[in-house]
């Protein structure tokens, strides 16, 4: 059996101390309407993990001790640090980009894909992993599920119907606006897991330019410094809508708001040992409040906008899902809806976005 090396524990860490607030607070505002979590129940209890699940064991590869262990260790140690009971199992599938996603609310699975394994260090594939549980710990998996199943529903059975899948829409853009939240909580995860921010900032720079050689650390941070002072209106204005349809902030977004939340000192604190515990969490704060309220507000707008036709869509979406047993495909089968679940995403699907389930740096 592969043990895991001693490794600092942070035992009983509660994803509350170090959540971003926008992360926190959107995903307090899509609950709060009731019409948006009966959705998003429906999608994620219903049969979509269960089916995601199967496609994963019938298609991928499952890591352990007889398979990849030093991999399957990494993963391991990667929740043990974060103090998660039970360690998600961990599959590979073929795909040339390097990333991951985890889904699954009951039993999450994390997927790896293999250009991630086979292409990156394992500092950079250890910083991918504490991301991914940095989702499990903060309880991001469930509305990542269905994240994962809108975006294949909407590239799929409602493909060709415009018009049905508005309702859908209304949805999947509430779910991308709290996802690109959630990623900024899930990289101070990583940075606090592999205990150098600088590794996760160096591997969303990988997983931006992919895994070549002489990559500057230095330079990309100053890259990332030119595309926040970008001063043009214009190209503001156009990069806005680019962004707002993606899972994931755009990688050097990324690396600056790591860098702004280690600059003020809450990484030197969790690491010292001075961090918030599980059941010990403060009440809201004036500032959670008003984000709160801006959140629910713009979801609650966008579900008025759709009406009824929400539920009337995910539950065609539940059928098609017990049903065909495979999105995208005609009556189902292993060609089909694997591909929709799996390799189906673009590179932002997985980690930088569009991801429908965007994978982690």
């Amino acid at each position: 059996m592969t043990t895991i090396e001693p490794a600092l524990r942070y035992e009983g860490i509660s994803a509350q101390g170090f959540a971003h607030p926008a992360d926190r607070a959107a995903a307090a505002a899509i609950h709060s309407i009731p019409m948006l979590d009966q959705a998003i129940k429906w999608l994620s209890e219903f049969q979509g993990e269960r089916l995601m699940r199967q496609l994963y064991l019938g298609q991928a590869v499952r890591l352990g001790e007889d398979q990849m262990p030093a991999v399957w260790a990494i993963q391991r140690q990667c929740a043990n640090t974060l103090d998660i009971d039970k360690c998600p199992k961990l599959y590979v599938t073929q795909h040339p980009f390097g990333n991951a996603m985890t889904v699954g609310t009951k039993e999450p699975v994390t997927l790896v894909l293999s250009g991630l394994v086979a292409g990156y260090s394992e500092e950079e594939l250890r910083s991918v992993l504490a991301h991914e549980m940095g989702h499990v710990l903060a309880d991001h998996v469930g509305l990542t599920t269905s994240l994962v199943i809108v975006h294949n529903a909407l590239h799929g059975v409602l493909a060709s119907q415009p018009f049905s899948k508005i309702p859908l829409q209304a949805l999947y853009y509430a779910l991308l606006e709290w996802s690109r939240a959630a990623e900024l909580t899930a990289d101070r995860a990583s940075a606090l897991v592999v205990a150098d921010p600088r590794v996760t900032c160096a591997t969303l720079m990988r997983i931006a330019g992919g895994p070549v050689r002489d990559l500057n650390l230095d330079a990309f941070i100053k890259q990332a410094t030119e595309y926040e002072n970008e001063d043009d209106p214009f190209a503001r204005w156009s990069r806005f809508f680019r962004e707002i349809k993606s899972t994931h902030p755009f990688p050097v977004r990324r690396v600056k708001e790591l860098i702004a939340w280690v600059a003020v000192g809450d990484y030197d604190r969790i690491r010292s040992g001075d961090y918030l515990r599980r059941g010990q969490e403060p009440p809201p704060s004036a500032e959670f409040d008003l984000m709160f309220r801006h959140y629910r507000k713009r979801f609650s707008t966008i579900v008025d906008r759709a009406g009824s036709g929400i539920q009337t869509v995910v539950g065609r979406v539940s059928t098609w899902l017990g049903g065909n047993g495979a999105p995208g495909g005609a009556g189902g089968g292993a060609g089909g809806g694997a591909e929709d679940f799996s390799t189906d995403f673009d590179d932002d699907d997985f980690d930088d976005d569009d991801s429908a389930s965007d994978s982690d740096a």
